[in-house]
């Protein structure tokens, strides 16, 4: 998808985040506000073979999967800026093409539209993990090193940053507090997780 193809030109891009990008976005803005989208859900769902795993010791990512909807953050970014974030956002969410870019829907907590650029799993892609149990959620993650660090303190801050801004995730409440408790725990609280 060409930068053309994001937002017309002369106008202001929205960059709708939904995992790391709420608290460490990387790129200029001069607005952030909660917002939803429909038709995408939050969800622990890619292997990270750079950011935080490798191929031989994968972590876990969030990725927007389908059904459901998603509350997360959007970024308003000016227009003199819209080109660099987006060849940003692609050399940063885009590194092995297991996320697509799209623009979706996002209504802003003050009741706004806006179209928001977005990055949504490729089912296809060798990455997707799909749906994985609690227990073997645990166990990736607590094994994922990457070049942005360790996979629990991703998330760890993920979560953290969801409770911040009012977001109730269970799957990840569950498995932040695994973290907490500390790797040696891990076959212990993998047990607790299945329960």
């Amino acid at each position: 998808m060409a930068a053309g193809a994001i937002g017309g030109e002369g106008e202001d891009l929205w960059v709708f985040g939904y995992g790391s990008l709420m608290w460490r976005p990387g790129f200029p803005h001069r607005e952030r506000r909660l917002a939803r989208i429909a038709g995408y859900h939050r969800s622990l769902c890619v292997y990270s073979h750079v950011h935080r795993g490798t191929p031989e010791r994968p972590g876990l990512v969030l990725g927007l999967d389908r059904g459901g909807s998603c509350r997360g953050v959007a970024f308003r970014v000016a227009a003199q800026d819209a080109a660099e974030t987006i060849a940003y956002l692609r050399a940063r969410e885009q590194v092995t093409a297991v996320y697509l870019e799209r623009r979706v829907d996002a209504r802003l907590a003050d009741g706004r539209a806006v179209r928001a650029v977005t990055y949504v799993v490729d089912r296809a892609h060798l990455q997707y993990a799909g749906r994985l149990d609690d227990a073997e959620t645990l166990r990736i993650v607590l094994q994922g090193v990457g070049q942005s660090g360790r996979n629990p303190d991703y998330v760890v801050s993920t979560y953290a940053h969801l409770v911040e801004i009012g977001v109730s995730d269970p799957h990840l409440a569950r498995l932040a507090a695994a973290l907490a408790r500390g790797a040696d725990a891990s076959a212990a609280d993998a047990g607790r997780l299945s329960a």
